[in-house]
């Protein structure tokens, strides 16, 4: 076997290795969907009275992982695939699917509309 060949099956198990031991868990799922309702919120709340906004933030910076550990946690089917997993998440009639792979998450589909949707709802 030559080196070059040796050398690219290493790098390729190497890349094996650091998927699978990035490979995004279920609690970072959570941690993402925190994070990513908290963004649609601040951006969501232009329009909204500035006692509004504050009551939603505060409400949310105190009740948010509950609320994530409440609805999103029970309503999530994770895929482990080893090197990435896949997110399904059935939330108010839509399906949010996302990808995570290498400590990443990569929305694929659902999560704009579920962020318009949660928008809607807070104001």
């Amino acid at each position: 076997m030559n080196t070059i060949l040796l050398s690219l099956l290493v790098a390729v198990l190497l890349i094996c290795v650091g998927l699978a031991a990035t490979n995004p868990t279920m609690d970072d799922y959570l941690k993402f969907v925190e994070t990513r309702l908290s963004q649609a919120l601040e951006q969501m709340d232009q329009k909204a009275p500035t006692k509004e906004k504050e009551v939603i933030r505060t409400f949310f910076r105190t009740e948010g992982k509950r609320l994530i550990q409440g609805l999103v946690h029970p309503s999530t089917k994770r895929e482990n695939w080893g090197f990435w997993s896949m997110f399904r998440t059935q939330f108010m009639d839509i399906e949010l699917v996302v990808l995570g792979v290498g400590g990443q998450f990569i929305p694929i589909r659902g999560v704009e509309e579920a962020t318009g949707k949660i928008g809607r709802l807070a104001f």
